[in-house]
């Protein structure tokens, strides 16, 4: 009697949890929307939770089996998703009727890095946007130039050094050491042997940052739990990380603003008004505010630290590894550089680099086949039909834009495995859609440190064909696909270059 209640109350749960985790399966297709059939549990997202795929993979994979719709309608776990294909639909979701997707649609604890830009909600997204966005004008990257230049000239000493024992390197892990070391020197004024130094603690960082953990697949599968548990996606030891360099920093500069005019002078000018006013007010009318604790410097050092290097030692990484396997690309970006060099007298000029037209369509190419971040959320603040369809967003829903989809898709870029920079030259861009290449994002929730990164990578790459030449080595790889234990998209192999004085 006892073993049968027991085999009753299992299969009791069991029915109970198939319907729970299969609730929503009937979702778009009981409004019409074409889409892959969901599999319990995963719904469309078993490879890329089972770590065989990245998440950007696997919706670029969605996009392309649906090439004649607008939109797909797919699950990510138990959570209906909309994969949006349509150009035009993309473009009012990202900039016209942007104040309905402000959100990026991941909650959870604003302790513990949590309130920081990239992840913020609307009100505090607006606040903190308004405050950070001068730190990336014209006048205040000149002042970080000498920097970049610095930091360059002892990268490429390093390289010079490097190779004269071993030509062939991996030339991303190569790369980070630059990008560390510019991002703590115009961040946070750290002046860090980035190349001959121990750089443990910072790697640790790196691999916490974009190792995927399972708190997103939670989320998928419970909207909204991180946050109602007070949950971070970052472990303490992050957290403690970036603690220690706004307090070291702070300390160094007696609490006040120094005349760096970096991030840090902001993040203290912050605190000592010790709020944050948002532009936009609340039903009353009165003044919305954003308090300034340390819980919120720490997040903004944390997506500025992030944001500032890796994004950039990957998307060099790839470019040089184009221009090995392709030396007539290569030759031609080295003469661009060589006659910029000579008409300017060997120094790097911010006002000047729009000169080097060929090496920002080398730039260009880069990230549009390999966008680092590649894939965008939105979610909707209220119900939304979509333009053009009869497709409604419900409130509180996600849609994605599948960039690596659309940067690959053949109507907007033939032969698109195919690394030809001409594709941005003026007239081809001209004639294309603009949310046909948007690796930094469009609309108001764009990059906010894009103009950064490309100058950061530009001064690099200027400095290191002044000296060097790439060619493949016996074990350059020929293809690879994106390794699903990177958050942000990277190589499952490892990329070697042949690299050799001029």
């Amino acid at each position: 009697m006892e073993f049968l209640t027991v085999v009753t109350l299992a299969v009791v749960v069991s029915v109970l949890l198939y319907y729970y985790i299969t609730r929503t399966f009937s979702y778009w297709k009981d409004r019409n929307v074409a889409g892959p059939k969901p599999i319990p549990f995963f719904g469309n997202m078993y490879k890329s939770a089972m770590r065989y795929d990245s998440q950007g993979g696997l919706y670029k994979i969605i996009y392309d089996s649906f090439p004649r719709e607008k939109v797909v309608g797919m699950f990510r776990m138990t959570t209906p998703t909309l994969i949006v294909r349509d150009l035009d639909i993309l473009k009012h979701i990202l900039v016209k009727d942007f104040d309905n997707f402000v959100d990026r649609g991941l909650e959870f604890s604003k302790e513990g890095l949590g309130q920081n830009l990239f992840h913020s909600d609307g009100e505090t997204w607006r606040g903190l946007r308004s405050r950070f966005s001068p730190i990336f004008t014209n006048s205040k990257l000149k002042n970080m130039m000498y920097l970049l230049t610095d930091r360059a000239d002892k990268f490429v000493d390093y390289v010079s050094e490097t190779i004269s024992t071993t030509p062939e390197q991996s030339i991303h892990r190569l790369l980070q050491k630059y990008t560390m070391s510019t991002i703590s020197a115009c961040a946070f004024g750290l002046d860090l042997d980035t190349c001959r130094g121990d750089i443990q603690a910072l790697q640790r960082v790196d691999k916490e940052i974009f190792t995927p953990n399972f708190t997103f697949e939670l989320d998928m599968l419970f909207p909204g739990i991180l946050k109602k548990l007070n949950m971070s996606l970052f472990p303490a030891y992050m957290t403690n990380f970036f603690k220690e360099i706004i307090e070291t920093v702070t300390t160094q500069r007696n609490g006040q603003p120094s005349n760096r005019k970096d991030f840090m002078d902001l993040i203290l000018e912050l605190k000592n008004k010790k709020q944050v006013e948002v532009v936009k007010k609340d039903s009353d009318g009165e003044a919305l505010t954003i308090e300034i604790t340390n819980s919120v410097m720490e997040g903004q050092a944390f997506v500025f630290y992030a944001a500032g290097y890796e994004t950039s030692a990957s998307t060099m990484g790839f470019m040089l590894y184009h221009l090995a396997l392709d030396t007539k690309i290569q030759d031609r970006l080295r003469n661009e550089i060589d006659e910029y060099l000579e008409r300017h007298g060997g120094k790097i000029e911010l006002d000047a680099l729009n000169e080097l037209q060929y090496l920002d369509q080398v730039f260009s190419e880069t990230l549009r086949m390999y966008p680092i971040v590649d894939h965008l959320l939105r979610k909707a603040a209220n119900d939304y039909e979509l333009p053009g369809t009869n497709v409604k967003v419900a409130k509180g829903q996600v849609v994605i834009t599948s960039l690596m989809g659309i940067h690959h898709d053949e109507k907007y870029y033939p032969e698109p495995e195919k690394f030809d920079p001409d594709r941005f030259s003026p007239e081809n861009v001209a004639d294309r859609h603009s949310c046909a290449y948007m690796p930094f994002g469009l609309g108001p929730r764009h990059c906010i440190g894009m103009r950064f990164a490309r100058v950061q990578s530009v001064v690099c790459i200027i400095k290191f064909f002044s000296k060097f030449r790439l060619e493949a080595s016996k074990n350059t790889v020929r293809s690879f696909s994106s390794n699903p234990y990177r958050i942000v998209f990277a190589p499952n192999k490892t990329l070697y270059v042949n690299i050799y004085p001029r």
